[in-house]
């Protein structure tokens, strides 16, 4: 529970009296606490920090020196003709709410509408923008710039948001863009990992479980479902869907969608045949990987093309959740899928 200190005696900090503070933050020299902040019980201010009205501040934070936070998103929004009159100024503040016990370390920059999990670590020169959502116990490594405005030419400043779910980790200098009206935002699922230097542009939908090693790079409305696997440099074209459990070898180039379970490389990118190892780690019996090599012979090895092999899937292989995963995939998909060596679809 925050109380208002009574007892403003923090050492050469400017903190406005309105603020409510735990009587014991410890607040370092030269920060500024403005009106409407709230900072919860046993947190710590570093020398310099400047924190704006409308920012709630959980319990155990610790902030280092020289962040700034600040929910004003005016001074984000440049295409607004100086004219117009500020949010910020008319009192309606986006609030920003830090949770407990977060850490943020020194020279971060967080402004906008912005929420932090619990026991989130921020790194050194991180910048986040208005619209992120940050799960808990996430990581964002030094560098990383998240929910900056999509470098779209169609986006006109309309609210979105980016979603990064718990236990998620973003390395070094990644960049992840916020949505657009198209979707409303881009989403990061659970317990990912992406790498340092990754993009990842607006729209896209990141499930659960995805790693994306170095230099990683997805255009707009990209879909990645679940513990997909993305080697280093790899680059996908917009609209492009990964399948469940798919790995992407470091390099490709991905201009169709990729079915789930399989692995693929080379150039134009194909078929090299199903994940297996990766399957077995995910605790795939040695029956049902098996039964998905049958599934993709058909599809990849057979002469037929996608449709005839779909029919054939469907009429002899036996019911089960893989093979309608599959079926379904490959039927619904709008850009085509990857070919195999000797696939004429």
């Amino acid at each position: 529970m925050t109380e208002k200190n009574s007892t403003p005696s923090y050492s050469l900090a400017l903190v406005h009296p309105q603020a409510k503070i735990h009587a014991n933050v410890k607040i370092a020299p030269y920060a500024i606490i403005e009106a409407e902040v709230e900072i919860g019980e046993g947190s710590y201010i570093g020398t310099n920090v400047v924190i704006q009205k409308g920012v709630k501040i959980g319990k155990g934070v610790r902030i280092g020196p020289n962040t700034v936070i600040t929910p004003d998103t005016q001074q984000l929004e440049f295409w607004r003709e100086a004219s117009e009159t500020p949010v910020y100024a008319l009192g309606n503040v986006p609030r920003i709410t830090i949770g407990d016990h977060v850490h943020i370390e020194p020279n971060v920059t967080i402004h906008g509408e912005v929420t932090i999990g619990a026991k989130s670590w921020i790194g050194s020169n991180v910048t986040i923008y208005d619209g992120a959502r940050i799960g808990k116990n996430c990581k964002i490594f030094a560098g990383a710039v998240l929910s900056a405005i999509p470098q779209d030419l169609k986006f006109v400043g309309e609210k979105t948001t980016l979603e990064i779910g718990e236990g998620t980790t973003i390395r070094e200098c990644a960049t992840l863009n916020r949505g657009t009206q198209a979707y409303g935002k881009t989403v990061i699922g659970k317990d990912c990992l992406l790498m340092a230097y990754v993009h990842v542009a607006h729209d896209c939908i990141i499930g659960d479980r995805v790693v994306m090693a170095n230099s990683v790079n997805l255009a707009g409305h990209v879909e990645i479902e679940d513990d997909a696997l993305m080697g280093g440099t790899s680059a996908v074209q917009q609209f492009i869907k990964i399948g469940k459990h798919a790995f992407i070898t470091g390099g490709s180039k991905v201009r169709k969608d990729v079915p789930p379970y399989i692995k693929v490389g080379r150039e134009p990118v194909q078929y090299q045949g199903v994940n297996s190892i990766g399957l077995r780690r995910k605790g795939m019996t040695a029956e049902k990987i098996n039964e998905v090599m049958e599934i993709y012979r058909h599809i990849f090895n057979s002469g037929m093309n996608n449709s005839e092999a779909m029919d054939y899937i469907e009429q002899n292989v036996p019911y089960s959740e893989e093979r309608d995963y599959i079926v379904r995939f490959i039927r619904t998909s709008e850009r085509g899928i990857v070919k195999g060596v000797s696939s004429k679809s």
